[in-house]
């Protein structure tokens, strides 16, 4: 955390090609920063950072306090032209360029709207170790999003989780619990941001505002 009345938070983005980590970047940014589209390819293939800055986001010791959202889109795996070993080295050497403080927190993306085979979220999970090292875990939350599939299955979250399959429920687990909903009906991608930004800005107290040095 800043000295100067503003929290910087470093966010990597993670997840499978079309699982909407690009969305979920421009509503953290509450602005269409990054390239979101269904597309018979995958559409993101270069990591690339974008930067927003809230003023007036909270209050410490009657002060107003300001939060710097630093948000790093990656390409999804699997991905249509790259294989894993490309992704994995455009990512490593954009966290080195972008966070050389280190990262506050790996958001793994994942769909509501779609089952969730244990081959496709070992690829993630694997990533991320891979990215991250032993302590993964200790900084990753997980993001559901299209939430409002949900609506439409008449399901909570609660009982989505509920009805987890193994490896998404081992996948909790691991991350304690961490989890974010992204995808419910809001008057605007401001108030989107706000809602997300809360959240995430939560577990990075819980954290104590540590950063993750990525191997």
């Amino acid at each position: 955390m800043d000295d100067n009345n503003e929290i910087t938070i470093n966010l990597l983005l993670l997840g499978k090609t079309q699982c909407g980590k690009s969305s979920l970047g421009n509503s953290l940014l509450g602005s269409y920063e990054f390239e979101s589209r269904i597309f018979p390819q995958s559409v993101t293939k270069e990591c690339r950072l974008c930067r927003m800055r809230i003023p007036d986001f909270a209050r410490r010791m009657g002060r107003e306090l300001s939060l710097r959202l630093q948000v790093l889109d990656t390409p999804g795996i699997p991905h249509s032209s790259l294989n894993q070993d490309e992704v994995k080295k455009r990512v490593r050497k954009a966290l080195s360029e972008h966070f050389p403080e280190g990262l506050h927190m790996a958001l793994l993306v994942l769909r509501a709207d779609i089952p969730h085979c244990e081959e496709d979220n070992q690829h993630t999970v694997k990533l991320t170790e891979d990215l991250l090292g032993p302590n993964w875990k200790y900084f990753t939350a997980v993001v559901i999003t299209h939430a409002a599939a949900l609506e439409d299955m008449r399901m909570t979250e609660e009982k989505f989780i509920s009805f987890a399959p193994k490896s998404l429920s081992s996948l909790l687990e691991n991350v304690h619990g961490r989890c974010i909903f992204k995808g419910h009906q809001h008057e605007t991608l401001h108030e989107e941001r706000a809602v997300l930004a809360n959240q995430i800005l939560h577990f990075v107290r819980q954290n104590s505002y540590q950063t993750l040095k990525c191997t």
